[in-house]
């Protein structure tokens, strides 16, 4: 599982403002009342996200990830996985995710990430991206075989095996960015994860960052700028190019 420290993702050359933000409490449709963390940007690009986090749930990482989603142009917001367990709240470096992460199920995410989706809609009724981290990497690819009408699905170093049982039904474009020196998983199980997707004729792009280790993105280590600016990069691309929205203009 991951354990990063708390760091931002790499600036953008589209860098804006954050209007707004808030520790939400949403409801789910069996009931359940979780934690979310919005961010809604002043200059906005006509674009959502939900964050799916690795276990480490509505993280203080994460919430400034979804800000700087927002900076971006993205309403964003970032879901917690523990409401059914733990209650609600922000959860610190010190919360027991061990304890209560065995009772979470795919399904109840896809209902948490549902209750996320409308919530995002109300205020902005464009396109809905999911990105996932680590566990949420592989949860947020399962959910293109899901009936959330996204527009994609975005995962970093998911565990393949957690979803190979969905292939089948995948249909949202899907973008997999990978650590090349993951302990997780092997590069040969992302690369025949890979080829079942394109043999199956399923919509997607696999990214491998060379060297780069498990949780890169969300770790502090400058030796890795290069390999995160990139994956920014390629998540922006994703989403103009499969939101249908438009690249800014060279200065």
């Amino acid at each position: 599982m991951c354990h990063s420290t708390d760091s931002r993702p790499p600036a953008s050359p589209i860098d804006g403002a954050v209007a707004e933000t808030a520790l939400l409490e949403l409801t789910s449709a069996d009931g359940t009342v979780f934690s979310a963390y919005q961010a809604v940007p002043q200059t906005p690009n006509g674009m959502n996200v939900v964050i799916l986090p690795d276990v480490r749930g509505v993280h203080p990482y994460y919430q400034a990830l979804s800000e700087r989603f927002a900076e971006a142009g993205f309403h964003a917001i970032n879901i917690d996985y523990y409401g059914r367990n733990a209650g609600v709240g922000v959860r610190g470096d010190d919360f027991d995710w061990e304890k209560y992460l065995p009772e979470v199920t795919p399904d109840h995410i896809r209902a948490d990430v549902a209750a996320a989706v409308e919530r995002v809609r109300e205020l902005n009724p464009g396109p809905v991206f999911t990105v996932g981290f680590c566990y949420g990497g592989s949860e947020s690819w399962r959910l293109s075989a899901g009936d959330l009408d996204l527009a994609g699905v975005i995962g970093f170093y998911g565990q393949p095996k957690n979803v190979r049982d969905q292939l089948p039904d995948f249909a949202i474009p899907a973008l997999l960015l990978i650590a090349g020196a993951d302990v997780a998983t092997t590069q040969e199980d992302f690369a025949a994860f890979s080829a079942e997707l394109a043999d199956a004729g399923k919509t997607h792009e696999m990214y491998v960052y060379d060297g780069a280790p498990h949780s890169f993105f969300d770790r502090a280590y400058g030796q890795w700028a290069d390999a995160c600016s990139d994956a920014w990069q390629r998540i922006l691309d994703f989403t103009r190019l499969h939101g249908r929205v438009e690249a800014p203009a060279s200065a």
